[in-house]
């Protein structure tokens, strides 16, 4: 099985709405998309997206299925490049180079990029090639902004990070308050990198983890009920937990969410409204959402 990289050029507004297509679409997958300009003069972009552990004939078809219906006929142009690439590690190597993401006091950074960090920021090092969260996106940074905001108004005493990934949001919170954290996946390679991160911080005694599938788990009550929460998911399961986890809320207490496309918006304020939660803040970057609720009668 090999990596297949497809390439479909394009003009420039149209590639980068097939590349914002393509991201929502494999964004399960973890397969990397990305859009550039690929003519000197500017007027013909290219979205990509790297399929990964495939054969050719199968990852044609598999973006055929997933893009049927931005293609005529459900058959992708034929001006696509689609090649089979050398064994490498194409998610690591499609991210080398991405430059430090500032989100107000906090730039998140490779190794490689320490001298990007002034004495007045709040620098948290992870390496791109690892599990989601880099900050290089529009729904970690959209939490970034959101967690200083809240924190520059209150004080938190039981945080929780959902769906941790490599931990940004959870170092962020650590280095933050200089509180303890606690941080949880479903993935257990997530939460060695998310630990591991940590430590690399300077935030290990204070970031607490384990692996656990959604909020059943037991161990969300040893910690809870949190009166700030973060999770940076995706909307079906957000959807699907809404009840549970609001059961992990302190009676006043803020809940953030992300992962989301502006057009999940109406659907999530929904689940948590019926939860009994008030949507306070909301933002938005690059077609991405983040939103803020409340639950108890206060306004973070």
């Amino acid at each position: 099985m090999d990596t297949i990289r497809v390439r479909i050029p394009a003009p420039e507004a149209e590639a980068k709405a097939l590349s914002d297509i393509m991201e929502a679409r494999f964004e399960d997958d973890g397969f990397p998309v990305a859009v550039f300009e690929s003519s000197t003069d500017g007027t013909i972009w290219t979205a990509e997206v790297l399929v990964l552990e495939s054969t050719i004939d199968d990852a044609i078809n598999l973006v055929e299925m997933r893009l049927f219906d931005q293609f005529e006929g459900g058959v992708i142009p034929t001006s696509a490049e689609v090649e089979a690439l050398p064994d490498i590690n194409w998610v690591a190597k499609s991210l080398e180079g991405l430059k430090p993401v500032r989100a107000d006091r906090v730039i998140v950074h490779g190794a490689h990029d320490r001298d990007a960090v002034n004495k007045s920021d709040i620098g948290i090092e992870i390496e791109a090639a690892q599990a989601f969260g880099t900050g290089h996106h529009g729904t970690t940074e959209g939490c970034l902004l959101e967690l200083q905001r809240l924190l520059k108004r209150h004080k938190y005493h039981r945080m929780l990070d959902l769906g941790t990934g490599t931990g940004v949001l959870g170092i962020a919170l650590a280095k933050l308050t200089g509180s303890e954290v606690l941080a949880t996946d479903i993935d257990p390679i997530a939460i060695e990198a998310a630990i591991d991160n940590a430590r690399k911080n300077n935030v290990g005694p204070l970031f607490k983890a384990f692996t656990g599938a959604g909020v059943e788990d037991r161990r969300f009550n040893e910690f809870g009920p949190f009166d700030l929460v973060v999770a940076n998911i995706l909307a079906k399961p957000l959807v699907q937990m809404s009840a549970k986890l609001c059961n992990h809320l302190a009676h006043k207490s803020t809940l953030v969410l992300s992962g989301l496309r502006i057009e999940h918006g109406p659907r999530i304020i929904s689940a948590y409204g019926q939860q009994g939660l008030k949507l306070v803040h909301r933002r938005e970057i690059d077609g991405w959402l983040t939103l803020t609720f409340a639950k108890g009668n206060w306004a973070p």
